[in-house]
């Protein structure tokens, strides 16, 4: 069978944004038992992102300006960051990651609906696969369907669904400059997370720490290289292709955080999320 390798550099970017995810619980969770809320960490982290990205690239804001569609990408990748954030702090890292990654099932419909992108019969197939992966990720023991639990099961499927839409977009705008599109990516993380912060759902803002610097510097300048990644590789990769390239992040986050003891996923977690990976595999083979 052929190689195609000029599909290998949109597709090492897309594993790139996927590592940065895969492995951002653990400044969050750092953050956290520091006593700053993922919300209030996500809105200083897009805050030093954005300055560092208006200062290399000021003309993103002029493309901003020339194409105003553009915020309606804002929104939906603002609103990925910080439900993504806040789940992964607030409940078991490897099964939000599994939940958000309930992604290919959106993806398909969205790439349909925005982008004109008709799902074949085989990516039917691998979504029905996933979406049994799911269903044991989310049942418990006693309980009578498989339904979220808790702000961080909601919080995990609210995220994908919105990353899913936001890669959609990207692929759709395309024709759209990548500064001014990554621009708004990073003013969506912070009109969201800031928005949600002084509405009070993150509480009161604790006292500064210069602990905190470290932290916020690593994931700002992780969130940074891997939404300009992003921006390259969903732009020249098909939508449903993309998410479910981006489920290496779900390799990443359960191996770390099953290694250094952040999550004890049960024994149907584990068949569940081998099934939504079972998935990626067979997309990647076809």
């Amino acid at each position: 069978m052929a190689v195609r390798t000029g599909a290998s550099g949109p597709a090492l970017a897309l594993l790139l944004n996927a590592t940065v995810w895969g492995l951002a619980w653990l400044p969050f969770k750092a953050l956290q038992t520091r006593g700053l809320h993922p919300v209030w960490a996500t809105a200083f982290v897009y805050v030093l992102a954005l300055a560092v990205l208006l200062a290399w690239r000021p003309q993103g804001a002029r493309a901003l300006a020339r194409h105003p569609r553009l915020w309606g990408l804002a929104a939906a990748a603002g609103l990925t960051n910080v439900c993504f954030n806040w789940a992964i702090t607030a409940g078991d890292v490897v099964r939000v990651t599994l939940l958000f990654y309930l992604m290919p099932v959106w993806s398909i419909g969205l790439a349909w609906l925005l982008v004109g992108e008709r799902p074949t019969r085989a990516a039917l197939g691998r979504l029905g696969l996933a979406l049994a992966g799911v269903v044991l990720v989310l049942w418990r023991p006693g309980s009578a369907w498989p339904l979220p639990q808790g702000a961080a099961d909601w919080l995990a499927l609210a995220g994908g669904f919105c990353f899913a839409l936001t890669n959609a977009l990207v692929r759709r705008w395309r024709d759209t400059p990548e500064d001014g599109r990554a621009l708004a990516m990073f003013c969506g993380g912070l009109a969201m997370a800031g928005a949600l912060a002084l509405a009070g759902t993150a509480g009161p803002l604790p006292a500064l720490s210069v602990g905190w610097l470290p932290w916020v510097a690593v994931l700002a300048a992780g969130f940074l290289g891997g939404n300009l990644a992003l921006q390259y590789g969903a732009a020249r990769l098909k939508a449903q292709v993309t998410a479910l390239l981006m489920l290496s992040e779900v390799v990443i986050a359960t191996g770390s955080s099953f290694a250094l003891g952040a999550a004890h996923p049960a024994p149907v977690v584990w068949l569940g999320g081998a099934l939504i990976m079972l998935t990626a595999v067979l997309a990647v083979r076809h």
